[in-house]
């Protein structure tokens, strides 16, 4: 953990926040307007780094290079930017099962993990500065064909080139109709859409497997991570958006259709998709903590990643890590619970619901 400097620092005019389009507590606080209104009071705007100009976003979702930044998003980017130097601390994880799987053509009989050795599998290739399409496909493909005892040495990898505009997984759909490549590594809503379209098969189903280690990837487990300055030079500000975020996945555990909505507009799939990629009971499990459990599974993931060339120097996760912003928005929350409760003659916090004392006592 980094010591704490409590310096006189003004108040920042603006804090920013970035989350990929997927299911994140951030996005359900951003979409109910809790974190413009945590901060109204302190004349802090609170701006999505997603709705903001070209010059101004630049790459920052990548790099984390803007230090008064939150970033809920895939590790691969948030590992990268570390790796490079980047002074960011990973503050919360999260685990959310989403849809990924393999494809195959319809009517090839590929029906198991098996049965992929020594067939064509798509590694897109992006002109990017953190690929991380391509380390998804492979951090994919070597799930499945671990289920099997198998490794990526027994397949053969095909180069894919990213479609310049185009929709996620177009490019390697497109070889796999064409039979260039034999599978295709998916995952997420848009991807069911992307299947059902193209008639595509499911050969492995990476949800299925019990053992979570097959599905680390990307989004499995997914960071949270603010810039060392900031903690440093705001640690409330840090704790308080942390709360917004833990109240957040409170709300979504009693929402569910609301969650649905959420991420209908955070994906920009249909319903249909969303609900085809996310397991029933998805939206309780929003809730952020840095567990051991989480942190072996993200340090699984560093490790595959550097060897797989896609860090510039290692990253030691539990170095990284800093547990005292979470606990501190914890703790924030409970006080805030129960002052609330004794406001109200000791009755439950208006709108907190049956599940409202979970995030502030997970992990």
């Amino acid at each position: 953990m980094s010591s704490r400097t409590h310096s006189a620092s003004a108040l920042p005019d603006t804090l920013w926040f970035t989350r990929c389009p997927v299911p994140t507590a951030t996005g359900i606080a951003a979409d109910q307007g809790w974190l413009a209104r945590e901060f109204a009071a302190d004349g802090i705007a609170i701006r999505s780094l997603q709705d903001a100009p070209p010059e101004v976003a630049a790459d920052h979702h990548y790099t984390h290079a803007l230090t008064g930044l939150f970033r809920e998003g895939g590790n691969v980017p948030a590992l990268w930017a570390r790796s490079r130097g980047e002074a960011t601390r990973l503050i919360g994880l999260t685990w959310i099962e989403e849809h990924q799987a393999v494809l195959v053509r319809a009517g090839s009989g590929i029906t198991g993990p098996g049965q992929l050795r020594g067939l064509r599998l798509a590694i897109p290739r992006h002109d990017i500065g953190i690929d991380f399409w391509r380390a998804m496909a492979l951090a994919g493909f070597r799930g499945a064909l671990g289920l099997a005892g198998l490794t990526l040495a027994d397949a053969e990898l095909v180069d894919v080139p990213g479609a310049p505009g185009g929709g996620q997984w177009s490019a390697e759909l497109a070889a796999l109709r064409h039979g260039t490549v034999d599978a295709v590594y998916v995952k997420g809503a848009l991807a069911v859409e992307a299947a059902r379209r193209i008639g595509a098969e499911v050969a492995v189903e990476l949800d299925a497997a019990p053992d979570r280690r097959a599905r680390v990837n990307n989004g499995t487990p997914r960071p949270i991570t603010v810039h060392q300055r900031l903690l440093d030079e705001q640690p409330e500000l840090v704790a308080r958006f942390l709360a917004v975020l833990l109240e957040a996945a409170d709300w979504a555990a009693e929402h569910p259709e609301e969650v649905v909505r959420i991420l209908q507009a955070e994906t920009g799939a249909g319903a249909e998709g969303v609900v085809g990629a996310y397991a029933p009971g998805s939206h309780r499990t929003l809730y952020l903590d840095l567990s051991a459990e989480r942190l072996e599974l993200l340090a699984l993931q560093e490790r595959f990643l550097g060897e797989q060339g896609f860090l510039v120097a290692p990253v030691d996760v539990q170095a990284w890590a800093d547990p005292e912003p979470l606990r501190a928005a914890r703790e924030l929350l409970r006080e805030r619970r129960a002052g609330a409760g004794a406001g109200a003659g000791g009755e439950a916090v208006a709108g907190a619901g049956a599940g409202a004392v979970r995030s502030t006592d997970f992990g």
